[in-house]
């Protein structure tokens, strides 16, 4: 089996994933892995992914690593700037021929309608100038509301509506201005987070719909919104902080896409501190599930849930919740990386590669 020589960009949850997953797949090589921390530099990068070293030393050089000539990045690079410090990256990187796949950029699971049309532009003039593709997925965004639909959809008569869930806690993720500034939690209701802002809900998932609705050949007349939050009942202690009893404790939010004037595609998170709060909105199974729903001929109703019975073996330290979904969130494009490098240069969504299928993933057990 042929290898492909492959940089991880960035050390976190996602990239620690990464590289130790690679360590045991006959198709990869890790070559270098890149750092945002000047502490960081230098160090053996499995120690990073709190693993053994494994002989490939971090470093903050991006034209060194560019140098190495990788196959491709596999970008998993986060932080307050999110695509305003990725964008640029990922031009360089395209530019100099190097293929990219990323978990960094979300709405870039649907790269035709990413917004504002400039970035896309220039991520396309970069691929373009590069010859080289660029491809962006995740569990949720790029499978579980999108991807997976779209699946499931392969049975289907007659389709009437597609409602796609994800339920799960939140209570293991720690980044304080996410979860309190943007989402609210532990705010009273009388606070207005950002994703309450007309447009930011639309704006967060549009993609996915338009994506599902052009690969069954319908229009997305109009997306639609619904935000809703529930308070908790008593004092918790979770990994933001402690969350008062008598603030948001749960989020409830809908994107919803309109087709021929009713509510056909709906994508919708409800989010929970605590299994307790909010107990008549839906739930999954465990900590965290994702449900689609297809209504038609016939109805179809699938859900999955990503669990993992060893975290700390598998690079994951202190999560529960979304640790199967944070491994899982990695291999979506991980496994990708030789369909990318296969694929026509430019921006590439999911429907417009084959199935990922990991052809070294038994060879890893």
């Amino acid at each position: 089996m042929s290898q492909q020589r492959v940089v991880v960009w960035a050390t976190g949850g996602i990239g620690a994933i990464a590289i130790r997953a690679i360590q045991h797949r006959p198709d990869l090589e890790l070559v270098g892995v890149w750092v945002h921390s000047e502490d960081k530099v230098g160090t053996d990068a499995g120690v990073l992914a709190g693993g053994d070293p494994i002989g490939v030393a971090a470093t903050n050089d991006a034209d060194a690593l560019i140098a190495l000539r990788p196959d491709c990045v596999i970008y998993a690079a986060s932080g307050p700037e999110r695509d305003a410090g990725h964008i640029p990256d990922y031009v360089k990187l395209l530019s100099a021929g190097l293929n990219v796949v990323t978990t960094s950029t979300t709405r870039l699971v649907n790269p035709h309608n990413y917004e504002p049309a400039e970035w896309r532009d220039q991520l396309a003039a970069a691929a373009k100038q590069g010859q080289v593709t660029l491809y962006a997925s995740g569990i949720e965004p790029g499978f579980a509301a999108d991807y997976l639909p779209l699946v499931l959809s392969t049975q289907s008569s007659q389709i009437e509506t597609i409602h796609c869930y994800e339920m799960g806690l939140y209570d293991d993720y720690g980044v304080p201005d996410i979860m309190s500034d943007a989402l609210g939690f532990g705010r009273p209701l009388e606070y207005e987070p950002w994703i309450s802002f007309p447009g930011a809900i639309a704006g967060e998932w549009q993609g996915q719909l338009r994506l599902v609705a052009e690969a069954l050949g319908v229009e997305i007349e109009e997306v639609r919104e619904t935000f809703d939050r529930a308070i908790t009942e008593r004092t918790l202690d979770v990994a933001m902080g402690r969350v008062e009893a008598g603030t948001c404790g749960a989020l409830r939010m809908q994107a919803i896409g309109v087709v021929d004037g009713r509510e056909a595609i709906i994508i919708e998170h409800v989010t929970r501190l605590a299994h307790d709060v909010a107990p008549d909105w839906p739930r999954g199974i465990g900590d965290l599930s994702y449900r689609v729903n297809i209504t038609g001929v016939p109805d179809i109703d699938c859900t999955l849930a990503a669990t993992l019975r060893d975290p700390a073996g598998a690079g994951i330290g202190g999560m529960t919740s979304g640790a199967g979904a944070m491994v899982a969130t990695a291999m979506r494009v991980l496994n990708a990386v030789p369909y990318v490098m296969a694929a026509e240069p430019g921006l590439v969504s999911s429907v417009e590669l084959p199935l990922t299928i990991p052809k070294g993933a038994f060879a890893a057990s």
